[in-house]
């Protein structure tokens, strides 16, 4: 979104509340003082909004910024966007989960009961880890999500295992499959988010907006005057309630960090900055799909980089143009992407999927240094007030666009009952 109008015409009293930053908790705490009657303006320093929720577009194929999912299950989220709007694009229930050298089909047989055979023999943990699964989902379907958020911390990883499943299960499935959400396959993300993430799943789907990730963020700026927003407009430096940009001073009467939390530390000195796991993503257009399913396919027991592959193509064919696939695979940490690495991707994609990989034309490759924040036990999850200067983002509560739109609404309430 362009500038629509120069902010410098409107006097400082114009705005009741200034925000920084137009990424999903920025746009989502704007939206909600708009709807309340508040003036509100938004400097972005980059040329879209979006911040890390972001789909280009190449060769006619839509590339997100990274293999991202919406979880319509998300209570604040599907409350405050028109989903139906979204026109929201399943996956399948379930993974496809590498064993042995064959993809075995593990699928959540409450919802897809016809599923229920294949899924018990697939070489995946064993019959225990199968009930203990059963048993998960029903013991957190019942969970409050309040309780999930004040019960005891541990790591993923150890709350598996004193929940009972075997190594071989944690290893095959859960370390690729929620290493892949939360971007770190060692498990070492907070106990709390694992069980608020495996409820989401298991009451709702997966999901990708038709026409990109994209869409979520631009539903939101709707909801707003255009001239709200104003794009490549980078903020310098704050003093209370005034933002310093470009050589112009802009002032509200509250002011709201919604720059990511490297970024809102700097400005908001003293202010710790979150840590960050990484990713790489790649893209590429393949005549034909691997595999014609919408669904995600797990690294299991293959050793590689690759973590997880999937079609967005399948799950929403307006990713591709007619005729062509566009194939998603992620790679967990940081590496330097040269012609060395693209090379390994390349020769375990042919061990993945055969020698007519080799074929698929790479679109782009990207490293996401930013991508979420790490969350481990103990993780602070509130906002950051100090008087009418508010932080936020999904670092203040989980990195989910869960998070960053419940962070967003959070602040903005706040900001209402002090006025």
């Amino acid at each position: 979104m362009e500038n629509l109008s120069d902010p410098k015409a409107f006097p400082s009293s114009h705005w009741d509340t200034l925000v920084i930053g137009a990424g999903l908790s920025g746009l989502s705490c704007a939206v909600r003082l708009h709807e309340a009657g508040q003036r509100v303006i938004i400097l972005e320093a980059s040329d879209e909004i979006g911040g890390r929720v972001r789909t280009d577009h190449i060769d006619s194929f839509r590339l997100d910024r990274g293999f991202q999912v919406f979880l319509d299950a998300y209570p604040e989220a599907s409350n405050f966007l028109d989903l139906d709007a979204l026109d929201l694009r399943p996956f399948e229930p379930g993974a496809l989960v590498w064993k042995n050298g064959t993809l075995h089909s593990l699928m959540d047989v409450f919802r897809r009961p016809m599923a229920l055979l294949s899924s018990a023999f697939a070489p995946i943990g064993t019959v225990k880890d199968k009930l203990l699964v059963a048993k998960l989902r029903f013991t957190l379907l019942k969970k409050p999500l309040h309780a999930i958020w004040s019960s005891p911390e541990l790591t993923t990883h150890a709350y598996l295992k004193h929940f009972g499943f075997s190594d071989q299960m944690i290893r095959d499935f859960f370390r690729s499959f929620y290493g892949g959400i939360f971007l770190e396959d060692e498990l070492t993300t907070s106990s709390r988010i694992f069980e608020f993430t495996f409820k989401m799943f298991a009451q709702g789907s997966a999901t990708l907006p038709s026409r990109g990730m994209q869409a979520i963020p631009e539903q939101l700026a709707a909801r707003l005057p255009e001239e709200a927003i104003h794009c490549r407009q980078p903020v310098d430096s704050i003093e209370g309630t005034t933002a310093h940009s470009l050589g112009e001073q802009y002032t509200a009467k509250q002011l709201v960090l919604a720059a990511d939390g490297e970024s809102s530390g700097q400005l908001m000195q003293g202010m710790p900055s979150p840590k960050w796991n990484s990713t790489i993503c790649f893209h590429f257009a393949a005549p034909s799909p691997p595999f014609d399913r919408p669904i995600i396919a797990l690294k299991g027991d293959r050793e590689g980089l690759i973590n997880n592959v999937c079609i967005p193509s399948e799950v929403s064919p307006s990713y591709a143009p007619n005729g062509r696939s566009l194939v998603c695979l992620s790679v967990l940490g940081e590496h330097l992407i040269d012609e060395p690495f693209t090379e390994k991707i390349r020769h375990e994609l042919a061990d993945w999927f055969g020698e007519s990989t080799q074929e698929w034309q790479l679109l782009r490759s990207e490293l996401i240094r930013k991508a979420l924040p790490v969350t481990p036990p103990g993780h602070k999850s509130s906002e950051v007030q100090t008087g009418p200067v508010y932080r936020v983002g999904d670092f203040t509560t989980s990195g989910s666009i869960e998070g960053a739109i419940l962070s967003g609404l959070r602040a903005a309430n706040q900001i209402l009952e002090a006025n």
